[in-house]
């Protein structure tokens, strides 16, 4: 059983070449309501201001605390701050492997380089667990990439070269089906490797990984910035040699990711789609040590360092900058005039492109 999962998940170059995460702006504060007690005397003065010494005519009220507004969810700005583990999923993003199960339902969605020119993606999953399909292998990137979340969860169907001892050494834990993780499936209505499937509340059920932690995203529904930002329709970038485009549909207020000028869905149906895009050019390197069946390396994208992103929001883009100090540490995003990128709530989809690719 280990054997053929192994052989069935080994990464193999995809033939088809289709294109297809916090600061929170709105202070969640601790508010201490202070009930005062207020004291009679029995002269005809209305209301005294009680002294140490003074004698209230009727007992003191006890001082009522307001509860704390429960914490916001650091990864969409929307609803309280995910009770269980955080799970993310590296999953395919070829044509292969589509429609995608689940991807509509993270809560952040990553995409990236693999090698070849081809994409993956990392999917983030906080406020629901559903059940992910295609599950791909992990690459030596990905474990500095989630570090800045915290002790969370990565599934994955295997790992070539460095990629799993990579990821063993960072705090990020991993849930491998070539390990015998939990969770793991076949769907008999598609081919190998691209049928593997995840079920997200059954590996919640069985890790002690905890929720994230703020990664670096501001949320906020209104941004004065958006009055004379350009305005963007679409948004169209390049990641290796894959297309990735995005159409603004202000209908629903998201954008929805196209392939080939369509509307690319879910498995369910769902759009894939997001109230932000955000388009954060990185270094990348080529790595060596993880090299597929047909001899093509992989890539390792830098999510560690500074540089250009472009939000995309509201129909509209601004450009500021990214940083990152180290692995352990969020992301910084900020506009141009240094004051925080503020994005709207509920998610985010993030473009790992390289520096120097359009936007």
């Amino acid at each position: 059983m280990m054997s053929g999962a192994q052989s069935i998940s080994g990464r193999r170059r995809n033939p088809v070449r289709t294109a297809g995460g916090i600061v929170l702006a709105v202070a969640v504060g601790t508010s201490l309501l202070a009930g005062c007690g207020g004291a009679k005397k029995k002269a005809a003065a209305p209301t005294v201001t009680p002294s140490s010494s003074s004698v209230s005519a009727s007992p003191t009220p006890a001082p009522t605390t307001a509860r704390p507004m429960a914490r916001l969810n650091p990864l969409t700005g929307v609803g309280p701050a995910p009770a269980g583990p955080v799970l993310a999923v590296k999953i395919d993003d070829t044509a292969n492997g589509r429609p995608s199960r689940g991807i509509d339902q993270a809560d952040v969605l990553y995409i990236e380089q693999a090698e070849g020119g081809l994409t993956r993606m990392v999917a983030v999953f906080g406020t629901h667990k559903p059940v992910v399909e295609a599950v791909r292998s992990v690459r030596a990137s990905d474990a500095e990439l989630l570090e800045q979340y915290g002790p969370i969860t990565l599934v994955a169907s295997g790992g070539g070269g460095d990629s799993l001892t990579t990821l063993d050494r960072s705090i990020v834990k991993g849930v491998i089906n070539d390990r015998g993780g939990p969770g793991f499936s076949r769907d008999a209505n598609r081919p190998a490797p691209y049928n593997l499937q995840s079920n997200l509340a059954q590996v919640a059920a069985a890790v002690n990984t905890g929720g994230s932690k703020p990664i670096g995203f501001t949320f906020a529904r209104t941004d004065p910035q958006l009055a004379h930002a350009a305005a963007a329709p679409a948004v169209n970038t390049v990641v290796g040699s894959t297309a990735v485009s995005f159409a603004w549909e202000p209908t629903i207020g998201k954008y929805v990711r196209t392939i080939g000028g369509q509307h690319l869905a879910a498995a369910d149906g769902a759009l894939v789609a997001s109230p932000n895009v955000l388009v954060q050019l990185c270094q990348v390197s080529v790595n060596p040590n993880d090299v597929d069946v047909e001899g093509n390396p992989s890539q390792f994208t830098h999510s560690v360092g500074s540089g250009t992103v472009v939000l995309f929001r509201n129909g509209k883009r601004i450009t500021g900058r990214w940083k990152r100090a180290n692995a352990a540490s969020g992301t910084t995003f900020t506009d141009l005039s240094g004051k925080p990128l503020l994005m709207a709530p509920g998610g985010a989809i993030v473009v790992l492109a390289t520096v120097g690719a359009p936007v």
